[in-house]
């Protein structure tokens, strides 16, 4: 059986074409009765369809590959590609990059603005470690049209020229960052959730209830900035900040009464090798848990349970001195014991003192362990200098001890921290080595600067105020020496004053005059006898006692 075969769409031959063919086929029926017609008018033009098709698929497929090839050989980005609203179209992979740089450069640099109702919160991206992957940006829109096979590449580029390419930016920053940001504005918001708190006020726990409010809707909010930071069409309006509601938590006194304990520690201290190790002093409730409950009840905004301090059964003080097995210095400074006042004082401000124990990079402050001179501390009125003059309040002579104490300190080779000579020189100790004190201001203060504890040691005796402090020789251990000498003087000046109980032409000294004097101060530490280092203490100025003459009128 013979058969003609046409397939296809429709067709666009004429009527006269089809008639033609129908008396083709007749006359092949008449000479071949099992011809079977198939032929329909509608598929008749496939063919010269398809070979018009396929001579413009050659045509097509020349030129573009020529196309392509000639994209490959060229060293610009193709038309059509952009990011982040910058035109890269025709630009080399340099000057791309000097675009986007200068675009994410000032995107990064403007202030981002949240808002929440009236509320306004800043953010400097540099808090976050805001950054764009500018390499990226500029590698994918260099590929585009050539890294794929030609037929890929082609359409990319067709794609391009008549669609348009958008580079989609990556913006990267420290989440642990943004989240304490977040934190922040939590902890600002005037509608924010307020969960429970407490502080610690003279020796009372205060407990504040919750509050329910919003807090920041994180993620999304993250969504929102970084949607802003990538978009094409870049604006500095502020961003209205996401909240979700919140629920504040129940007031939980067990837990905070965990946070709030703290033992008691004893001091002790071991031989081999040797080291100490300070007490420490408590805290709890003065309370029974159960009792503390029983007070959070009510619409009450705060609650105060009362606290107690737990103390050491040893403290680092009670250490005896096998601890501190070396002498690192001691100073000597006698005082006379008639005026008993002064001696009281300087007794009372020796006890505080004593025993003392500094642990390495502890701040040793005289006013801070005396304390203030008062009737009520046992301090008695003596002589002081008080504006050039010589007058009585409590504490008089304790100056001795801190002065003590400090050329002690000096021969320890401790950290000297604050230190104030007198107005006026003083006998007790050499010139340029005193060191004055007074409530309020100035203070002596010094750093135990070795690796070991050190102990002070204070003993009235005879007249004399020895310090002594102890500790660890270390390995690299020096000899002190300090130097003082007076650099120049100061000669007082004689004033006059009327007194008309005087007769006329008689004079009576009511003050005799002094020279004052500059001096300066070093310490020196040696090994085997040798100088290894000269350190300038101080160079201090001692004014004069003026010469006061009373004349008779």
């Amino acid at each position: 059986m013979n058969s003609i075969l046409y397939t296809g769409e429709e067709s666009a031959l004429t009527e006269e074409d089809y008639k033609i063919i129908e008396e083709a086929e007749d006359i092949i029926k008449d000479n071949n009765p099992d011809f079977v017609p198939i032929i329909k008018r509608k598929h008749v033009g496939l063919l010269v369809f398809s070979i018009l098709f396929f001579v413009l698929f050659i045509l097509i497929l020349f030129s573009s590959t020529i196309f392509a090839l000639i994209n490959l050989s060229h060293e610009n980005i193709i038309q059509g590609v952009s990011s982040l609203g910058v035109d890269l179209s025709g630009l080399t992979v340099e000057q791309a990059k000097e675009k986007i740089i200068s675009e994410t450069e000032n995107r990064i640099s403007t202030e981002i603005v949240f808002k929440h109702n009236d509320e306004t919160y800043t953010l400097h991206l540099s808090e976050i470690g805001g950054s764009f992957d500018i390499d990226d940006i500029v590698n994918d829109a260099y590929s585009i049209g050539r890294k794929g096979n030609i037929f890929i590449n082609n359409f990319q580029i067709i794609n391009c020229l008549l669609h348009k390419k958008d580079i989609n930016a990556t913006f990267s920053y420290n989440n642990d960052s943004f989240s304490s940001i977040v934190e922040q504005i939590n902890g600002s918001m005037k509608d924010g959730i307020k969960e429970p708190s407490y502080e610690i006020s003279d020796n009372n726990l205060i407990v504040t209830a919750g509050k329910d409010g919003y807090n920041v809707n994180s993620d999304k909010l993250k969504n929102l900035l970084v949607e802003r930071l990538v978009s094409n069409n870049y604006i500095t309006d502020s961003i209205e900040i996401p909240t979700l509601p919140a629920k504040a938590k129940e007031i939980n006194i067990e837990e905070i009464h965990n946070e709030i304990y703290k033992q008691a520690k004893d001091a002790y201290y071991t031989t081999n090798p040797f080291a100490v190790y300070p007490s420490s002093t408590g805290l709890d409730f003065s309370i029974s848990i159960d009792e503390a409950k029983a007070l959070i009840t009510g619409e009450s905004d705060t609650y105060t349970i009362p606290l107690k301090t737990l103390y050491p059964n040893v403290k680092t003080s009670d250490i005896g001195m096998e601890a501190f097995p070396d002498k690192l210095s001691t100073y000597s400074s006698s005082y006379a014991t008639s005026n008993s006042n002064r001696s009281t004082n300087i007794s009372l401000a020796s006890s505080k003192i004593n025993g003392i124990v500094l642990m390495p990079g502890d701040v040793f402050s005289f006013n801070g362990t005396v304390g203030k001179r008062t009737p009520q501390a046992g301090f008695k009125v003596a002589g002081v200098y008080v504006a050039g003059q010589v007058t009585s309040d409590y504490g008089g002579g304790i100056c001795q001890v801190s002065s003590t104490l400090y050329n002690a300190v000096l021969r320890a080779n401790l950290e000297i921290v604050e230190r104030t000579n007198h107005q006026f020189d003083v006998g007790y100790v050499p010139i340029g080595t005193d060191a004055t004190v007074s409530w309020g201001a100035p203070d002596f203060k010094f750093k135990n600067s070795r690796s070991y504890p050190i102990k002070i040691d204070i003993t009235n005796y005879n007249k004399r105020i020895t310090v002594s402090i102890y500790g660890l020789k270390e390995e690299n251990e020096y000899d002190v020496e300090i130097v003082s000498y007076r650099t120049g003087t100061i000669p007082y000046k004689t004033t006059y004053t009327n007194d008309k109980g005087l007769g006329k032409g008689k004079t009576k000294v009511i003050q005799s005059g002094s020279n004052g004097s500059t001096a300066v101060a070093y310490r020196i530490l040696k090994q085997n006898g040798v100088e290894v280092s000269r350190e300038l203490l101080s160079r201090d100025t001692y004014s004069p006692h003026n010469q006061i003459i009373a004349r008779g009128v």
